[in-house]
């Protein structure tokens, strides 16, 4: 029998996680990207764990044919930097990443240290086309 997934969603709210869980100077990143995910799945934040917020959710198979829950797009703020959950990957978004500003990018990562500096236009498109893909794939 497959191992079952570690970071599942929780009880917690979007709000408590902030007040319990992420460093004061963090929270208006996290408020506006909370606002950008919510408007891009239609759906409120879901705490993953002790420090995923999550959108949506779809069930990727993996080679040994297990399935596991997880979002569609979402974050984890961290102690050094803001951590985008971009599920499609990034190799169709080369040109907006292009144009986002200070960042580095994972298999399905975006590393950004805060949102200042960031083009909010381009994240914004970024994470809608992203959630749009996954949809279409996955729903």
């Amino acid at each position: 029998m497959a191992a079952e997934a570690k970071t599942k969603p929780t009880s917690m709210s979007f709000d408590e996680f902030l007040q319990t869980s992420v460093e004061e100077d963090r929270h208006v990143d996290c408020r506006i990207l909370a606002a950008i995910m919510t408007k891009a799945t239609g759906e409120n934040a879901t705490v993953w764990g002790t420090s995923i917020v999550g959108f949506s959710r779809y069930k990727p198979a993996y080679a040994d044919g297990r399935e596991a829950e997880w979002p569609i797009v979402g974050f984890s703020p961290r102690k050094r930097e803001l951590v985008l959950y971009i599920m499609p990957g990034f190799s169709r978004y080369t040109a907006l990443l292009e144009k986002l500003g200070k960042h580095r990018a994972g298999k399905s990562c975006l590393y950004v240290k805060a949102l200042a500096g960031l083009d909010m236009g381009v994240l914004s498109s970024l994470i809608h086309e992203s959630v749009e893909a996954m949809k279409a794939t996955h729903q």
